[in-house]
């Protein structure tokens, strides 16, 4: 009998991080020929996860150009896809979250009339702008998709109200936590500064989001230029590739003593890192997700989010890209420590490490069993 092909197919840093784990169970069913796309979507630090993790890609489409636009994008992942899928003609695809990647993969198979499944199912913001473009290109994906592996109760209640069939949504928890089990067991991350020799206190920033480009973005330097320079305390900016995002962080903060501009690093390096860090200001959606495992409070610089669990469970504050809010929130976990100590003992909201097992055990029942889901 003819091996069924499952295709994973993603082009960042976190959808290869989160979908590791599933690659990691699916390569144990012989009967299934797991097989791996990328469309270097991002490149240098997509790499660094599949050297971490072991994981060879099949084909790579390297869509990625200087100042790429979304509809670049989208049609090189459609034109490429098309190719491999006309060759290959794969059984199941499967996608991760929200990216434009994951929209226009969906939306090849789709086109082929390929059953998807859709890791990371479910979130949103009900707000198409915020983040842009990532809720409107999980919605559709979601409609896109035959099976649905939302990681809560909250996510899966989301489709339900959207129409989706019952029988395709599968609670599965979010497999980042599979993932930084994984990395934290792994006791390999050494990250590169001296900071980490020292019991010096210091506070991780991430930012990137296109919705926090240009005054937003200006807003968030500035605010930890002034609190640094205040309280006397070290921030380590873990700066994205995009130039837009680089030009402002240097021109505010390339001369302030205080905060440490770092290039972006290895899953191994960045995870312990946030493990002896104070807490985390981001606009990331995945370290939203990675706290809660780490006992890291995030002050969150959007207006909203997709994740909700983190944000009910405590660990996770939004506080906007408005420099008064950021300052008073950054100095509040400074200042009390009945705040932080209230964020920083929450129980997990995202699962038990067992995410990747579950969607490879639905996956192969899936394909080995005749119609189960009612899917043709």
């Amino acid at each position: 009998m003819r091996k069924k092909k499952v295709f994973l197919i993603f082009g960042t840093r976190p959808e290869a991080i989160k979908m590791y784990p599933v690659y990691k169970e699916l390569k144990k069913y012989k009967e299934i020929n797991t097989k791996i796309v990328i469309t270097s979507q991002h490149q240098e630090m997509l790499k660094q996860v599949l050297d971490i993790f072991d994981m060879k890609a099949d084909y790579d489409l390297n869509v990625m150009e200087d100042r790429q636009t979304l509809t670049k994008i989208t049609i090189k992942v459609l034109d490429g896809l098309k190719k491999i899928f006309d060759k290959e003609k794969p059984d199941l695809v499967l996608v991760h979250g929200d990216t434009t990647t994951t929209f226009a993969a969906a939306l090849a198979a789709f086109y082929e009339k390929i059953p998807i499944g859709h890791v990371e199912a479910g979130l949103r913001t009900h707000n198409k702008f915020f983040p842009y473009p990532e809720e409107i290109n999980r919605t559709l994906t979601d409609t896109l998709a035959d099976l649905h592996f939302a990681p809560t109760n909250s996510t899966r209640k989301n489709l339900l109200k959207e129409g989706t069939p019952e029988e395709s949504i599968f609670v599965t928890g979010n497999t980042i936590v599979d993932a930084v089990q994984e990395i934290l067991n792994l006791k390999t991350g050494t990250p590169p500064i001296s900071i980490t020799k020292n019991d010096e206190k210091f506070i991780i920033v991430t930012a990137h989001r296109r919705e926090n480009w240009g005054k937003p973005m200006q807003n968030i330097c500035e605010s930890i230029d002034f609190v640094s320079k205040k309280h006397k305390i070290q921030f380590i900016f873990s700066v994205h590739k995009n130039p837009l995002v680089r030009k402002t962080v240097k021109n505010v903060l390339g001369k302030n003593k205080y905060i440490k501009l770092m290039e972006p690093m290895s899953y191994t390096d960045f995870i312990p890192l946030v493990a002896k860090s104070l807490f985390i200001l981001t606009d990331s959606g995945g370290i939203q997700e990675e706290a809660p495992l780490l006992h890291k409070p995030v002050l969150l610089l959007r207006n909203v989010t997709e994740r909700p669990e983190a944000t009910d469970s405590g660990i996770v504050k939004i506080i906007g890209t408005e420099k008064e809010n950021i300052i008073k929130n950054i100095e509040n976990l400074l200042d009390n420590k009945e705040i932080y100590n209230k964020m920083s003992h929450v129980k997990n909201p995202f699962g038990d490490g067992k995410s990747g097992k579950r969607i490879a055990t639905i996956v192969k029942n899936f394909l080995t069993e005749e119609n189960t889901y009612g899917i043709l």
